[in-house]
Protein backbone atom coordinates (compact mmCIF):
# COMPACT_ATOMS: atom_id res chain seq x y z
CA UNK A 1 0.00 0.00 0.00
CA UNK A 2 2.93 2.32 0.67
CA UNK A 3 4.04 2.04 -2.96
CA UNK A 4 0.58 3.06 -4.15
CA UNK A 5 0.55 6.06 -1.83
CA UNK A 6 4.07 7.07 -2.90
CA UNK A 7 3.10 6.94 -6.58
CA UNK A 8 -0.17 8.84 -6.18
CA UNK A 9 1.61 11.58 -4.26
CA UNK A 10 3.83 12.23 -7.30
CA UNK A 11 0.75 13.30 -9.30
CA UNK A 12 0.32 17.06 -9.42
CA UNK A 13 -2.51 18.22 -7.14
CA UNK A 14 -2.84 14.81 -5.43
CA UNK A 15 -2.77 14.39 -1.67
CA UNK A 16 -3.39 11.66 0.88
CA UNK A 17 -4.95 11.61 4.32
CA UNK A 18 -6.85 9.43 6.71
CA UNK A 19 -10.19 8.10 5.51
CA UNK A 20 -13.12 8.56 7.89
CA UNK A 21 -13.61 4.77 8.15
CA UNK A 22 -9.91 3.95 8.39
CA UNK A 23 -7.15 3.55 5.88
CA UNK A 24 -5.81 6.14 3.48
CA UNK A 25 -7.85 8.43 1.22
CA UNK A 26 -6.43 9.89 -1.98
CA UNK A 27 -7.65 13.28 -3.14
CA UNK A 28 -7.18 15.52 -6.14
CA UNK A 29 -7.71 19.21 -5.49
CA UNK A 30 -9.72 18.35 -2.38
CA UNK A 31 -11.99 15.74 -4.01
CA UNK A 32 -11.70 12.05 -3.28
CA UNK A 33 -10.14 9.81 -5.92
CA UNK A 34 -10.56 6.68 -3.81
CA UNK A 35 -9.52 5.11 -0.53
CA UNK A 36 -7.82 1.95 0.64
CA UNK A 37 -8.88 0.30 3.88
CA UNK A 38 -6.31 -1.38 6.12
CA UNK A 39 -7.31 -4.81 4.77
CA UNK A 40 -6.30 -3.80 1.22
CA UNK A 41 -9.81 -3.02 -0.04
CA UNK A 42 -9.79 -0.16 -2.56
CA UNK A 43 -13.09 1.71 -2.92
CA UNK A 44 -13.64 4.17 -5.75
CA UNK A 45 -16.48 5.90 -7.52
CA UNK A 46 -16.92 5.91 -11.29
CA UNK A 47 -19.80 6.76 -13.56
CA UNK A 48 -22.09 3.76 -13.91
CA UNK A 49 -21.08 3.31 -17.55
CA UNK A 50 -17.38 3.11 -16.66
CA UNK A 51 -18.18 0.83 -13.73
CA UNK A 52 -20.07 -1.52 -16.06
CA UNK A 53 -17.12 -1.63 -18.47
CA UNK A 54 -14.77 -2.42 -15.57
CA UNK A 55 -17.07 -5.17 -14.31
CA UNK A 56 -16.65 -6.94 -17.67
CA UNK A 57 -12.91 -7.26 -16.91
CA UNK A 58 -14.01 -9.36 -13.91
CA UNK A 59 -11.46 -7.81 -11.54
CA UNK A 60 -13.54 -5.31 -9.62
CA UNK A 61 -16.79 -5.92 -7.77
CA UNK A 62 -19.77 -3.83 -6.85
CA UNK A 63 -19.06 -1.74 -3.76
CA UNK A 64 -19.48 -3.80 -0.61
CA UNK A 65 -22.14 -1.38 0.73
CA UNK A 66 -23.35 0.81 -2.18
CA UNK A 67 -24.08 -1.95 -4.67
CA UNK A 68 -26.42 -0.01 -6.97
CA UNK A 69 -24.13 2.98 -7.45
CA UNK A 70 -21.00 3.89 -9.38
CA UNK A 71 -18.86 2.81 -6.41
CA UNK A 72 -16.59 -0.21 -6.90
CA UNK A 73 -14.46 -2.36 -4.61
CA UNK A 74 -11.19 -4.07 -5.45
CA UNK A 75 -9.00 -6.15 -3.13
CA UNK A 76 -5.26 -5.50 -3.39
CA UNK A 77 -3.53 -8.78 -2.51
CA UNK A 78 -0.27 -8.66 -4.47
CA UNK A 79 1.94 -6.52 -6.70
CA UNK A 80 -0.15 -7.19 -9.81
CA UNK A 81 -3.26 -6.03 -7.93
CA UNK A 82 -1.39 -2.92 -6.77
CA UNK A 83 -0.57 -2.09 -10.40
CA UNK A 84 -4.25 -2.47 -11.34
CA UNK A 85 -5.28 -0.31 -8.37
CA UNK A 86 -2.91 2.40 -9.58
CA UNK A 87 -4.44 2.13 -13.04
CA UNK A 88 -7.91 2.65 -11.57
CA UNK A 89 -6.78 5.61 -9.48
CA UNK A 90 -5.00 7.13 -12.49
CA UNK A 91 -8.16 6.81 -14.59
CA UNK A 92 -10.07 8.92 -12.09
CA UNK A 93 -7.17 11.34 -11.63
CA UNK A 94 -6.83 11.86 -15.40
CA UNK A 95 -10.57 12.41 -15.79
CA UNK A 96 -10.64 14.98 -12.98
CA UNK A 97 -7.48 16.63 -14.29
CA UNK A 98 -9.07 17.04 -17.74
CA UNK A 99 -12.21 18.52 -16.18
CA UNK A 100 -10.12 20.89 -14.05
CA UNK A 101 -7.99 21.94 -17.04
CA UNK A 102 -11.10 22.56 -19.14
CA UNK A 103 -12.61 24.70 -16.38
CA UNK A 104 -9.42 26.75 -16.10
CA UNK A 105 -9.27 27.28 -19.87
CA UNK A 106 -12.85 28.52 -20.00
CA UNK A 107 -12.26 30.86 -17.04
CA UNK A 108 -9.44 32.68 -18.88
Amino acid sequence: MEAIEAEVLTWQGASAGLHKYGGVQFNYNGRELGHIHGNGLLDMRFSRSIKNKLLVENRITHHHVFVNSGWISFYIRNEKDAEYALRLLKMTYDRRNRINSSTLLHAS
